[in-house]
C-alpha cells in the first residue's frame, strides 16, 4: 500500500498540538469526517478504519463521550506523526469543506461586559450600562438551530418591520451587522432534570468554532422588547468549518476578569475556564478589529450550567456561543455598531467611509490561541458574503 507523510512545518497553527475535526468531501465521494494536518485533511475513516467517522457529521463520534475523544486523539496523533495510507491524504485546496456538525439546539449569549456597556451607552444614554441582572447571570437567548450555516454561504440580507416616526415600516435592513464570537460544541448532552455544574464543562463539551452571529440592527431595535431578540437574529449564524478540540486548548487556559459581586454557587468556578483566544476581523479584505477573548467576564462553563440548571436537557450537536467579543480599545469591538458608534462615527475600509454592511460586502473572523511550547493554535476563519433581500 502506497504511504505518504505529511510535512508540518514549525509555524504551522494546524499542527499536532491542535488537529481540529471537520466534515470534507472530494469529486464524487460522500461527506465524511476528516482532520486538519498542516495543509492537508486527513480521512479519519480510511485513516483509522473507523465506521463512526464515515457519515457527513461529527455528531455519532460526539456523543461517544470524553474517554472516547482522548483515545482517538492519541490514535490520530499517532496516525499523522508517521507514514500515512496514500488514501487518507488529501490537499486541503483538492476538497470541499461541509457544516462539521449537525446543530441540535442554538443559544446565544452577552458574555462580554465592553459590548454590553457600549450597547447600553448607546441604546440607553443617560442610563447605566449594564442592566441590573447583568453581572449575576450569563444573560442569553434561545436561537434558531436551523439557520445555523457553515463558512462560506451567502447571506441574504433579511426583510422585517423598522421603527418610523409614523409607524413601523417594512423593508430591508439597513443595518446589517455583524457579531464576532466563539462558539461552543456539546459533544455529550444531559438529560432533563439534570443540571451540568461548571465543573463538568470538559466532560460535556467537545469543542470550539468561531462564530459570526449576523445581526440587523434596525429590525432587532424594533422588535426586541420584552422579548428580546428575534427575526433581527434569526435569518442566519454563520460557524467555521473546523471544530477546535477543548483538548487541545489547555494552554490557551486564563483566569477569567474578577466577577463582583460573586456569583452565585452554581456559577462558581474552582478553576476558571477563561480562554486566551485572539480574533481577527476583516472587511473586505481589511483588518478592522482584534477582539479579545480572555476579556470575557463569564465563562463558557458558565454559560453551560446557567443554560441548564433549571433542569433543560443539552444534547449532542447543542452550539452555544459567548456573543460579541470585544476589548476596552475601539480597534477591538467585535461588532461593527460598536466600532461606528451606531453609524456616527465610520471607519475607512479600502478608502472608503463605512458603517453598516452593504450589498456584496465580505466579513471574514479568525482566530488564534498559544499552544504548548510557544506555538499557535488556529481556528480557520468563518466567512460570509452579503447578498441583496430577495
Amino acid at each position: 500500500m502506497p504511504l505518504t507523510r505529511i510535512d508540518i512545518p514549525e509555524t504551522s497553527l494546524f499542527g499536532l498540538a491542535n488537529l481540529p475535526y471537520g466534515v470534507f468531501s472530494t469529486p464524487g465521494t460522500a461527506p465524511r469526517v476528516g482532520v486538519r494536518v498542516a495543509g492537508a485533511v486527513v480521512d479519519l475513516a480510511a485513516g483509522l478504519d473507523d465506521d463512526v467517522f464515515a457519515g457527513p457529521s461529527l455528531n455519532p463520534f460526539m456523543a461517544q463521550g470524553h474517554a472516547r475523544w482522548v483515545e482517538v486523539r492519541e490514535r490520530i496523533t499517532g496516525l499523522v506523526s508517521g507514514d500515512i495510507p496514500d488514501g487518507a491524504v488529501h490537499p486541503l485546496d483538492a476538497v470541499t469543506l461541509h457544516m462539521p456538525f449537525e446543530v441540535a439546539d442554538y443559544v446565544d449569549f452577552y458574555a462580554s461586559e465592553h459590548h454590553a456597556s457600549n450597547l447600553g451607552r448607546l441604546f440607553r444614554p443617560g442610563s447605566e450600562p449594564l442592566m441590573p441582572n447583568w453581572k449575576h447571570l450569563p444573560v442569553g437567548y434561545h436561537g434558531r438551530a436551523g439557520t445555523v450555516v457553515p463558512s462560506g454561504t451567502d447571506i441574504v440580507r433579511p426583510s422585517g418591520q423598522r421603527k418610523a416616526d409614523g409607524g413601523p415600516t417594512f423593508g430591508e435592513s439597513r443595518r446589517l451587522d455583524i457579531e464576532a464570537e466563539v462558539g461552543f460544541v456539546v459533544g455529550t448532552g444531559s438529560s432533563l432534570g439534570s443540571p451540568v455544574g461548571t465543573d463538568g464543562f470538559a466532560e460535556h463539551v467537545f469543542g470550539v468554532v468561531l462564530v459570526n452571529d449576523w445581526s440587523a440592527r434596525d429590525i432587532q431595535a424594533w422588535e426586541y422588547v420584552p422579548l428580546g431578540p428575534f427575526l433581527g437574529k434569526s435569518f442566519a449564524t454563520s460557524v467555521s468549518h473546523w471544530v477546535v478540540p477543548l483538548l487541545a486548548l489547555e494552554e490557551a487556559r486564563v483566569a477569567t476578569p474578577p466577577q463582583d459581586p460573586e456569583p452565585l454557587p452554581y456559577l462558581h468556578e474552582k478553576d476558571p475556564w477563561g480562554l486566551d483566544l485572539t480574533l481577527e476581523v476583516s472587511w473586505n479584505g481589511q483588518v478592522v478589529s482584534r477582539p479579545p477573548y480572555r476579556e470575557m467576564y463569564w465563562s463558557p462553563a458558565q454559560m453551560l450550567a446557567h443554560m441548564t440548571v433549571n433542569g433543560a436537557s443539552s444534547r449532542t450537536g447543542d452550539l452555544f456561543a459567548s456573543g460579541t467579543v470585544s476589548g476596552a480599545a475601539k480597534d477591538q469591538r467585535g461588532a461593527f455598531i460598536e466600532l461606528t458608534w451606531g453609524g456616527k462615527e465610520p471607519v475607512t475600509v479600502n478608502g472608503e467611509p463605512r458603517s453598516f454592511l452593504e450589498d456584496g460586502d465580505e466579513v471574514s473572523i479568525a482566530a488564534t490561541a498559544p499552544g504548548p511550547a510557544g506555538a499557535r493554535i488556529g481556528f480557520g476563519e468563518v466567512t460570509g458574503r452579503i447578498l441583496p433581500a430577495g
